[in-house]
């Protein structure tokens, strides 16, 4: 089965059961499951660049018992996995995100070969996050640190959209519909609901944001935001970029046309409607 064909069926499951949460893996898991993903994929593992080496033995271990334990995935020599677990020698293992779920041999240093296999949730999250062409990027800047989102766009019916926590926590969903998708982020950059209205725009330049002489309006969103969203489409041509400034009573927006353009610049305070076709715009499939 081609990747196309794979998609069409699924967005016709999709179709019927419409936007679902698929699963949770933690940075650990996905480094057992897929570890070449971790320097491949964009999607960030804040847990795994905080830990030694030493400490990454242990985590993996760890990690490598709780997918077993909830049978995401089954090891075929259990009784050869359960001494490597003893020893918590275990540093790597693989998924190769087939759509079949099929057996995968994963190597340890210790030399024993581990016959994986994964369910088919975990195999859909891991081959739709490597296949997708285009995807968008989201970090929320707060006070308590980063979060990131990752829309992976398949067709107008067929997104993977992956948050990632500060600690490493990836929760996957599938949604259905741009719409759906769009709504995700749309809360993502604006948790507190606060965009309000539409207000006029104005056009900048990078210049101006360079000297901070981007108007009083503008500077006082800026200084006094309470989550700020970065957000970027991902593709072979360099996409928009789109930074949110939600205060305690409004939103702005500042849209790049083109990174390093010029000009294209526009900022402006924003109601509900308008931010969500900002993002709908972003991730509806060229």
């Amino acid at each position: 089965m081609d990747l196309q064909e794979f998609r069409g069926i699924l967005a016709e499951a999709l179709a019927e059961g419409g936007t679902q949460p698929l699963l949770r893996l933690t940075d650990e898991e996905i480094a057992i499951l897929d570890p070449d993903s971790l320097t491949e994929c964009v999607a960030p593992t804040p847990r795994i660049g905080e830990l030694s080496a030493q400490e990454r033995e242990w985590v993996y271990a760890t990690a490598l018992r709780s997918l077993v334990s909830r049978e995401a995935v089954e090891i075929a020599n259990i009784d050869e996995l359960d001494a490597v677990l003893r020893a918590s020698s275990v540093t790597s293992g693989s998924g190769d995100g087939d759509s079949d779920a099929g057996s995968n041999p994963a190597s340890t240093p210790s030399g024993v070969d581990l016959d994986m296999r994964i369910t088919p949730e975990v195999s859909l999250a891991l081959t739709l996050r490597r296949t997708a062409a285009r995807a968008l990027a989201v970090e929320q800047h707060t006070s308590t640190g980063v979060t990131h989102m990752l829309v992976y766009i398949h067709a107008e019916d067929l997104y993977l959209v992956e948050r990632v926590t500060a600690g490493g926590l990836h929760m996957f969903t599938l949604a259905s519909s741009v719409k759906d998708a769009a709504e995700m982020v749309q809360l993502f950059i604006d948790p507190f609901e606060v965009a309000d209205k539409d207000g006029r725009a104005q056009q900048i330049t990078p210049e101006q944001i360079s000297a901070d002489n981007v108007g009083s309006a503008l500077s006082e969103a800026i200084n006094n935001a309470l989550v700020v969203g970065q957000t970027v489409l991902l593709a072979d041509a360099p996409g928009p970029l789109l930074t949110t400034y939600a205060t305690d009573k409004a939103l702005w927006t500042v849209y790049v046309e083109k990174p390093n353009a010029a000009t294209g610049i526009e900022a402006r305070p924003v109601g509900k409607a308008t931010l969500l076709k900002l993002i709908i715009k972003l991730i509806t499939p060229s």
